[in-house]
């Protein structure tokens, strides 16, 4: 539930909303640049990366995947921010169902109090 008062409170900062309880609580507790997303989108890139090296031996596999790490995770954030920052478009959306849906697991309608603690939480880093 406070990973779904975090998502709240970030939504509403991005509006440019004031950090009230009120004005939190109508938004979304899935949010398209979460971490969950992010690790799905991390899994389906290696997938799509890796794939094309074929199946080399053992050795080969481990330097390849060390080697690629920051190429996938580049990839991965890039995926990311874009579909953050364009979650109005049609494809986007579709982009982005399979991370909002795992957030499902995720995330939970948080309480007041928790909202509470997403807004110190979130003054603090701003």
């Amino acid at each position: 539930m406070y990973h779904g008062a975090e998502h709240k409170t970030v939504f509403a900062w991005e509006d440019g909303q004031d950090l009230t309880i009120e004005n939190i609580r109508r938004y979304s507790t899935r949010h398209p640049r979460c971490g969950t997303s992010f690790i799905l989108v991390v899994m389906i890139v290696s997938i799509l990366i890796f794939s094309l090296l074929g199946r080399p031996d053992f050795l080969h596999r481990v330097l390849y995947k060390l080697l690629l790490l920051p190429v996938v995770a580049g990839i991965s954030y890039e995926v990311i921010r874009f579909t953050g920052k364009h979650r109005d478009w049609g494809w986007v959306r579709i982009l982005s169902w399979p991370g909002l849906l795992l957030q499902k697991i995720t995330t939970r309608e948080p309480t007041d109090d928790q909202i509470e603690v997403a807004v110190v939480a979130m003054k603090k880093v701003i």
